[in-house]
């Protein structure tokens, strides 16, 4: 059988575009679920043998069926293909010259998990600490009180997903962390509120900040404004 050349540019379009259907059809469907709480015990700070361990309630994340990671807390429901949840990890604490591991739970960072890929990844976010920084999410920015390299100065921290550079870093407090510290005592968890977007920052023996969100672009609220928006 012979085709002329329109002919047979016909038939290739037509076989592809069965092609994509089929493949689109026959996609997997990623399913996202967790299992159920569990409590574990967090050695929190320097983890000295004195020191009472603290209570952690962990879960599995499942996609297809597979425990991926172990994370702890509420998911931050970013968009409907997008969402966030803080990590949990097990730490082999043994000595080198002890032949047992000795595991020990620890919090961590925070994962984006997107829902059509399945894929889960860590989410960089700057002078975030595990030990000292309480996050609040709001849409898809991430506020925090940060922890220099140091540990002598905190930080005012508004990063946004898909963004290397915070849209607002700004200083908060040059005590540092003390030694002592129990965790997320170093700042209250900064509070949101909309329309328009703002941001409040807090930390321990320090005035509170607000700030405006506009986009990736950042204003300070002055006390007078603040209290006309909170009216």
């Amino acid at each position: 059988m012979h085709f002329r050349g329109k002919q047979l540019a016909s038939l290739v379009l037509l076989s592809a575009a069965l092609l994509a259907k089929i493949e689109g059809a026959t996609a997997k469907v990623h399913v996202i679920s967790f299992s159920k709480w569990t409590s574990v015990q967090w050695m929190a700070g320097a983890a000295a043998e004195k020191d009472k361990p603290l209570t952690l309630k962990v879960r599995g994340l499942i996609v297809d069926g597979q425990i991926k990671e172990y994370v702890l807390g509420s998911p931050h429901e970013v968009t409907e293909r997008l969402l966030v949840v803080r990590r949990a990890f097990r730490v082999n604490d043994s000595l080198p010259d002890e032949s047992t591991p000795r595991w020990q739970w620890q919090r961590g960072g925070w994962l984006l998990v997107d829902r059509v890929t399945g894929r889960v990844s860590a989410i960089t976010l700057p002078e975030f600490d595990a030990f000292s920084s309480s996050l609040s999410w709001y849409r898809d920015y991430a506020a925090y009180c940060g922890v220099s390299d140091d540990g002598k100065k905190i930080d005012a921290i508004v990063a946004q997903l898909n963004r290397r550079k915070p849209v607002l870093k700004k200083a908060l407090s040059e005590s540092g962390v003390p030694e002592d510290a129990a965790p997320d005592s170093v700042c209250v968890i900064p509070s949101w509120q909309r329309g328009p977007v703002r941001v409040s920052f807090e930390a321990s023996g320090a005035p509170k900040q607000t700030f405006a969100i506009r986009g990736h672009f950042v204003d300070v609220v002055n006390d007078l404004e603040d209290e006309e928006a909170s009216k």
